[in-house]
């Protein structure tokens, strides 16, 4: 787990060169943690429910409509975002998680592949797939029961 990438701005996280998120945008809510954990998961409030309107945020269109066309379950129709960060044993620690999370996804939405250039097969794949072909071929015809004349 790496730290979060400190900002000139206090309330902005930088995702990538391009652009920061903004935490206006981010809806924190403190809740009860579930599984193990006895006493402390009982009565503190340490799991964070994190929300992010992907249509009301201050995001590239492009990731925004890369957020969107992803079948993740975590997006609800109404374009809202939802992690719940429950790894730690502290709020500040899950609330940390939530955001890197959440950071990291749009990381990956902002992804431009490079477009790939087509290429023609080069003289010599050409020879080799040849000579595979020959080889198999003369396989295949020992293969056969032999002709009598």
């Amino acid at each position: 787990m790496y730290p979060l990438p400190m900002s000139e701005e206090p309330n902005k996280t930088p995702v990538t060169p391009d652009f920061s998120l903004h935490h206006d945008d981010v809806q924190m809510d403190a809740v009860r943690a579930s599984g193990a954990g006895g006493q402390n998961v009982n009565k503190v409030s340490t799991a964070v429910h994190l929300r992010f309107d992907i249509n009301r945020a201050r995001i590239p269109e492009r990731v925004r409509q890369k957020l969107l066309r992803s079948r993740d379950s975590r997006i609800s129709d109404d374009g809202v975002l939802v992690l719940k960060a429950q790894r730690f044993r502290t709020q500040g620690k899950n609330r940390e998680d939530a955001i890197e999370r959440l950071v990291e996804l749009l990381r990956e939405a902002s992804f431009v592949p490079k477009a790939r250039r087509a290429t023609r097969p080069t003289r010599a794949s050409k020879e080799r797939r040849l000579k595979r072909k020959d080889i198999n071929s003369k396989n295949k015809a020992l293969r056969k029961k032999p002709q009598v004349d």
